[in-house]
Formats: C-alpha cells, sequence, structure tokens
C-alpha cells in the first residue's frame, strides 16, 4: 500500500483524490496540504508543506503554481517522488521541476488523462502527414469558467506535440485573431480558449485542407478521468528511480 501526500487537498480535484482512496486498498492518504484547513478530513491537513511531519511515499499535486515552488524544495529535501498535475507553472519554475528530478521522481503533466495521452500520440501521427501537404492547423480547447490560466495546460501539450512532430515545419502559436489580421501565416497554429459554466474540459484539433477538414477532440464529462490517471501514476511512479517522467513515460512503458 502506498501512502500519499495529497498537495492542494481541498481543492476541487483534491477532495475527489480524497474519496476515491477512502475505498482503495492499495493506497491511502497520510497528509494533505493546503491553505485552506477547515475542510473536515480523515488524515492531518497543514497549510504549508514545510509544517508536515507525516511520512509518505509519494506527493500528488493539485494545487497552484504559487505553491509549487516550496513543494518542490520539500520533494528535493526527503527524496519524494511527485506527481506535479498544477497548470500555469512559469518557465523558471518547470526548469527548476527538471532540476528537482535530479534528485527525485518527478512526473509533469498537463493532463493525467488516458485519453489525452492516446490523443497525443495521434496528434504527431497525424502531423507528419497533414502538415506537409499544407494543412492549417487550429486549436480550441474549452473549460469551466473559474479555470485561471489560458490556454490550458493541455492545449499547450497538444500543441508541444505537433511542433515536436514536425520541426522544420515552423510552427508557432497565434492566440486568437483581432483585427485587420490579413491573411492566415501557413506555419501558424491558432490557439483559442473557450471558458462557460462548469465544461470539465474540452479539446479539439482541426486539419484544414483543400475542400476537407479533419477534427479530432477529446472530451472529458468529469473530472473523474484525472483523478484516475493520477493515482495510477503515483502508484508506478514509487518505483522510478530520479528522473523527469511524462504521463506516456511511466503509464505507457
Amino acid at each position: 500500500m502506498i501512502k500519499i501526500m495529497m498537495h492542494g487537498c481541498n481543492g476541487k480535484m483534491g477532495r475527489m483524490i480524497t474519496e476515491i482512496v477512502k475505498n482503495d486498498e492499495n493506497a491511502v492518504i497520510t497528509a494533505g496540504v493546503d491553505t485552506y484547513t477547515e475542510t473536515p478530513n480523515d488524515y492531518p491537513v497543514f497549510d504549508s508543506v514545510e509544517k508536515c511531519t507525516e511520512d509518505a511515499d509519494v506527493v500528488i499535486d493539485f494545487s497552484n503554481a504559487g505553491a509549487v515552488d516550496s513543494l518542490l524544495d520539500y520533494c528535493v529535501d526527503k527524496k519524494l517522488p511527485v506527481v506535479l498535475c498544477t497548470t500555469g507553472l512559469s518557465e523558471e519554475q518547470l526548469a527548476k521541476a527538471e532540476k528537482a528530478a535530479e534528485k527525485t521522481a518527478v512526473l509533469k503533466s498537463a493532463n493525467m488523462s488516458l485519453g489525452i495521452n492516446l490523443l497525443l500520440k495521434l496528434l504527431k501521427d497525424a502531423a507528419k502527414v497533414l502538415a506537409p501537404a499544407g494543412y492549417d492547423i487550429e486549436l480550441v480547447e474549452k473549460h469551466h469558467n473559474q479555470k485561471i490560466d489560458a490556454p490550458s495546460g493541455t492545449a499547450k501539450l497538444l500543441l508541444d506535440a505537433i511542433v515536436e512532430a514536425e520541426p522544420e515545419a515552423g510552427y508557432h502559436p497565434v492566440y486568437g485573431r483581432e483585427g485587420m489580421c490579413g491573411a492566415r501565416d501557413p506555419q501558424e497554429i491558432g490557439m483559442h480558449s473557450l471558458r462557460g459554466g462548469t465544461v470539465a474540459g474540452v479539446h479539439e484539433v482541426s486539419f484544414f485542407g483543400q475542400d476537407e477538414e479533419i477534427t479530432l477532440t477529446h472530451r472529458a464529462t468529469s473530472r473523474q478521468i484525472f483523478v484516475n490517471g493520477a493515482l495510477a501514476a503515483a502508484q508506478k511512479l514509487v518505483t522510478r528511480e530520479p528522473g523527469f517522467y511524462t504521463f506516456d513515460q511511466v503509464m505507457f512503458a
């Protein structure tokens, strides 16, 4: 049985993981960290990770970018593996996560869904065929009205998959369009963010060719898929050597 520290335990994702682990024979949450400590839990909750005194085998992080630096310091000090799910990290924080991976196992993914990670593979295959044929590429992501970052971390993952598949194409993102922006540059990938209601997450990548359109869509109907992925990844990460891992490297290897 693995012992989990839930970082961001009283947020929406943290609460979902807490409820699922209650019925999981292979995992237990031994501690939580959250600036809000008034929500009742079956485990001790600390308002900062530095104050945590409980043992854990792995951290699952669904917090916010402002809390990630201290978490990484803690994980390096304790040699504690971490599943880093928080989005909106700066370039400096991403570099810090890679540095931390020299001392402990770090899995960084903006999306813990099995379906999204399969979509990444499909996009690479599609881009290798359609990009050289001159297809225009546009990406639309939709999320609930409480999401604080745009584009989503997942949208950036999808963009990176296309760019990496065809590095010679010279693709660059364009974030929305406004005014007299002129004819479309064939090297641009349009990135569009929609926010509203309680949408769990929709990502659409469209390839527009002459007289045809191909669209690959992933639609999350609940956040449960991210919870399942994070728990599965945490159980595998505890056996890994220090290193900076992606979801597919841990789950599909």
